[in-house]
């Protein structure tokens, strides 16, 4: 629970009880002195019947987290503690129970402890997480009793180590195995000097002194003998360890690990640490920064082990594997850049990552979640790695944007050659093209292009059931209408959808006249593409073709970034041959410049 500061509340309800154990019966057993005598530092001489409700300010307890404490009448509860245990044990779920503290009262009217007659006990019900004797007369362990109460709480055993097994939980391994996983960030299956220093300092604010890092390694190798390997850690040896601090009764140490790297105390990741919130106003749109890249091409360092810059399948399941799920299906290699063997490039794995966080952000700052990023970026949380564009009706007013991914829906009939303009923007040919099986088709493709000298994601969406466009599907930067030259019928669907959906828009519209490798025929409609382009001011039908035996030209594709670039651009410059040249010209340079700029890159990886 949380009070209204967001700060933990413990309370008995969560405590469950504080058993006496000197007494038979749960009346006259010392709680409400107990209460009083924490509250009041001194011993109650007159007792009431039952102290009133308190909470603890966070302030004056060592895990600073105010606690809430309520008393029970033992007039109402007259139940021996042997039946007790059992009767709170049938009422909850065996695999949540909450932890349980055995108090031993009035130590000040015996000369000798009771902690062999009680452990017995404490291994019959392996819930309990620790025994006490205090005094409520002399004021002996009543801090130390509510702070143990405090930790059984914050620190619970349960869900972490099994006592009857000796061993973790499935699930706290998991949770531990990808914590690992992500500070293992060279992925070579250890924690070195610097990793395990990086660890320590974001989960406890402090290094490890050299000596103290070999101490560690050492206990490691004496108990585990693949504990260590090449003077790591390794995740067996990480899982030795944290098992070690619970069977001393350290969990505090890997409660501490586990909650900063966003679990909670069901040992799942919160929706707090998963979804961190964020604005975005309407006609706003969102993109990755400059640091998320940056992560992001670390993390593809870290998986692409024979240095080919792609992934291969292996390579992307492993990277993967600190998911619950794999997020990625086999459309995604039809959605951005692959190699010649169907891997995912470094350019097209950061295509995929520009289009979840444009279509989806929240599911892109769940993926960027799992990946730690905000642990190992040292950030607040993964919102820091997305920024939220402006308003477009200002960057119409500016006439320049700060944009840097663009959306173009694809439009045309069924069989004009959408998916084949989509995908000759991730340089397929139809000879490629026609390797993809019908299942995997994605109605999507992103990559990036030049324009101007200035490099920019074009995301195209091939809208296949344009007739019934919703106002949503028609909310883009630039639309291109398809129609197929050699059918007489393609073009009249284009106009018409044009008239019905963008004719009165500011959106810059595109007619690329695709298959124009074939017989060109006479398209039945009013007027010719080229005088309907002509009336309505757009540039003329651009020829387009993916039968070709190298890549297919990406001419349409500048052309339409620059037009969703600059929507303010009159339709006379747009026309204007020079204008695409200048833009052509940039996008040949700089395009050259990054291959360049690339494969210094790689030699350095």
């Amino acid at each position: 629970q949380s009070n209204n500061n967001g700060m933990p509340l413990l309370s008995v309800t969560k405590l469950r009880y504080l058993i006496s154990v000197f007494n038979a019966f749960a009346a006259r057993v010392g709680k409400t002195s107990l209460i009083m005598s924490l509250v009041s530092e001194e011993f109650p001489e007159e007792v009431p019947p039952r102290a009133e409700e308190i909470t603890i300010p966070a302030d004056v307890t060592p895990e600073r987290v105010p606690t809430h404490i309520v008393d029970y009448s033992g007039k109402d509860y007259t139940i021996p503690l042997f039946r007790w245990i059992p009767l709170i044990n049938e009422r909850t779920d065996k695999d949540s129970r909450l932890p349980l503290i055995l108090v031993g009262n009035k130590s000040d009217l015996v000369e000798y402890s009771s902690m062999e007659t009680i452990l017995p006990i404490m291994n019959q019900y392996t819930e309990i997480e620790t025994c006490v004797e205090c005094s409520a007369k002399n004021l002996k362990n009543i801090s130390e009793l509510f702070y143990y109460a405090q930790k059984a709480v914050l620190h619970p055993t349960g869900p972490l180590y099994c006592p009857e097994e000796k061993e973790m939980k499935p699930a706290c391994i998991k949770a531990l195995t990808r914590i690992f996983r992500i500070s293992d960030q060279d992925n070579d299956g250890t924690l070195n000097d610097a990793e395990l220093n990086f660890f320590q300092r974001i989960c406890f604010n402090t290094p490890l002194a050299p000596q103290a890092l070999e101490d560690v390694k050492n206990v490691v190798r004496k108990n585990l003998s693949d504990g260590v390997a090449d003077n790591g850690l390794t995740l067996k040896g990480f899982l030795f360890l944290h098992t070690l601090f619970i069977q001393r009764g350290r969990h505090e140490t890997t409660w501490t690990v586990l909650r900063r790297f966003g679990y909670d105390d069901d040992l799942e990741l919160t929706p707090e640490y998963l979804f961190p919130p964020l604005k975005i106003p309407p006609d706003c749109t969102t993109e990755l920064n400059h640091h998320a890249y940056l992560f992001l091409q670390s993390i593809f360092d870290k998986h692409d082990l024979d240095r080919d810059c792609a992934l291969s399948p292996d390579e992307l399941k492993d990277l993967f594997k600190v998911f619950p799920y794999m997020p990625w299906g086999p459309d995604v290699n039809n959605t951005v850049c692959t190699n010649e063997r169907g891997w995912i490039t470094y350019q097209g794995f950061l295509s995929q990552w520009t289009l979840t966080t444009y279509l989806d952000v929240q599911r892109c700052l769940e993926y960027l979640g799992y990946l730690g990023y905000s642990i190992l970026a040292e950030q607040e949380s993964q919102a820091s790695a997305i920024t939220v564009t402006r308003d477009k009706k200002i960057d119409l007013q500016k006439k320049q944007t700060q944009r840097n991914v663009f959306r173009c829906n694809v439009v045309g009939m069924k069989g004009c050659g959408k998916s084949g303009v989509l995908q000759a923007l991730l340089g397929r040919n139809l000879i490629r093209q026609r390797q993809i099986r019908a299942e995997h088709k994605s109605y999507y493709a992103i990559n990036t292009v030049y324009v101007y000298g200035q490099e920019k994601y074009l995301l195209l969406h091939d809208v296949s059931d344009s007739e019934f466009l919703t106002d949503a599907e028609t909310i883009c930067d630039a639309v291109c209408l398809v129609y197929d030259v050699s059918n007489p019928k393609s073009f009249e669907y284009c106009a018409r959808i044009f008239k019905q959906h963008f004719m009165d828009s500011r959106i810059p519209c595109l007619v690329v006249a695709a298959k124009s490798d074939l017989h060109e025929v006479r398209q039945e409609y009013s007027i010719s593409p080229a005088e309907f382009c002509k009336k309505h001011k757009m540039p003329p039908p651009q020829a387009f073709t993916c039968n070709t035996v190298d890549v297919p030209s990406k001419d349409i594709f500048v052309k339409l970034t620059t037009m969703a670039m600059y929507p303010h651009v009159t339709q006379a410059d747009l026309k204007s041959s020079t204008f695409w040249l200048r833009a052509s010209f940039g996008a040949t340079v700089f395009a050259v410049l990054g291959f360049a700029m690339y494969k210094a890159l790689l030699k350095q990886r």
